[in-house]
């Protein structure tokens, strides 16, 4: 059987996520078990609730500043704080905050990057849920022009290796790792996330 070039590189490019996956998944999942994501999702798109779910994230942030991995008690703080912002800001619309795994695609931030992948988050919905969305890390605090923290110095406090913080400033072996592994993901037809 003659292959052609397209279907020849297809099977290099296959061959060569399957070789890079082993270590950068083994990373990922360590990084990934270190972190919580904060995704707080708008009531719908119009620009009152983008506002309002802005207002809502600086006041998890705030809320959520010197706590560590989510417990109970700090949700309910911050589905106060979050309930208390939308109410000053006019609005009675319901907040849910819960704790919960969700995959993220990779995703650039002002200094850093992280790898797609499965993260613990705290998720805060306002109303219907069914605006656009808004997501960083909240532990450790990395979500740098709002919390106005050392990102790097945050990482380290938080007990991220240097291998792992490489993993999100800039590595870019790691980086073309995870890109391939996820070229791989979406030719597989594996299902995504947001």
């Amino acid at each position: 059987m003659k292959w052609n070039l397209v279907e020849r590189t297809l099977v290099v490019m296959l061959v060569a996520a399957m070789m890079t996956q082993a270590l950068p998944l083994n990373a990922r999942e360590a990084l990934a078990e270190k972190l919580t994501r904060l995704h707080v999702l708008a009531n719908s798109d119009s620009e009152t609730d983008q506002a309002r779910k802005l207002l809502v994230r600086d006041a998890v942030l705030e809320a959520a500043k010197n706590a560590g991995k989510p417990d109970a008690a700090l949700l309910d703080r911050l589905e106060r704080a979050a309930q208390e912002a939308l109410q000053e800001a006019g609005s009675e619309e319901p907040v849910r905050v819960s704790f919960e795994k969700c995959w993220f695609e990779r995703r650039e931030y002002e200094t850093f990057s992280l790898p797609a992948g499965i993260y613990d988050a705290v998720r805060v919905e306002i109303g219907s849920a069914e605006g656009h969305n808004w997501w960083c890390v909240i532990y450790p605090p990395l979500c740098a022009g709002v919390c106005q923290t050392d990102v790097e110095r945050a990482a380290r406090e938080a007990g991220l290796t240097e291998d792992e913080i490489g993993l999100i400033f800039s590595d870019e072996g790691y980086i073309l790792r995870f890109r391939l592994a996820e070229i791989w993901r979406r030719i597989a037809g594996r299902p995504r996330k947001s």
